[in-house]
């Protein structure tokens, strides 16, 4: 049986109640092990055809993202946790696979589904396509 020391976990967060249980479980996990959090949101970046409301909803969504980062902040400071943060622009699903690789993360811990339209039968959309993509190990929580 092969051990590996989990000292780095990453999370996923879009400020849905499944990304704070998938925050939840991290910090479990972090405990027992004596890991390290850090949440991560990937802020999309819109087609240009949109014109002028891309900056107003661009700086909408990245309010909305310093909000929960905030609140998960909170979250791990009253469970003895340090937690780290980093928002990202572009396409979630990549951005999360080569953050958690360039960064040489230990495990990704997400929830099952988050705020995305697109539901699919047992994973959301994000989190089936990091399970495929990802070389770094992934829990995903339901």
């Amino acid at each position: 049986m092969i051990k590996t020391k989990i000292s780095k976990i990453l999370v996923p967060l879009d400020g849905s109640k499944n990304s704070f249980i998938g925050l939840d479980k991290a910090i479990y996990i972090a405990r027992q092990c004596g890991a390290t959090i850090t949440g991560i949101h990937v802020v999309s970046i819109y087609p240009q055809h949109f014109g002028d409301l891309v900056t107003p909803l661009k700086a909408k969504l990245l309010q909305d993202a310093v909000k929960f980062m905030e609140k998960s902040k909170g979250v791990c400071a009253q469970n003895g946790m340090v937690f780290h943060h980093k928002i990202l622009y572009g396409e979630a699903k990549s951005e999360i696979v080569d953050f958690a690789k360039q960064n040489k993360f230990d495990l990704i811990v997400m929830g099952s589904r988050g705020l995305g339209n697109v539901k699919e039968a047992l994973l959301g959309s994000i989190s089936n396509a990091i399970v495929h993509k990802s070389h770094v190990p992934v829990l995903v929580v339901k």
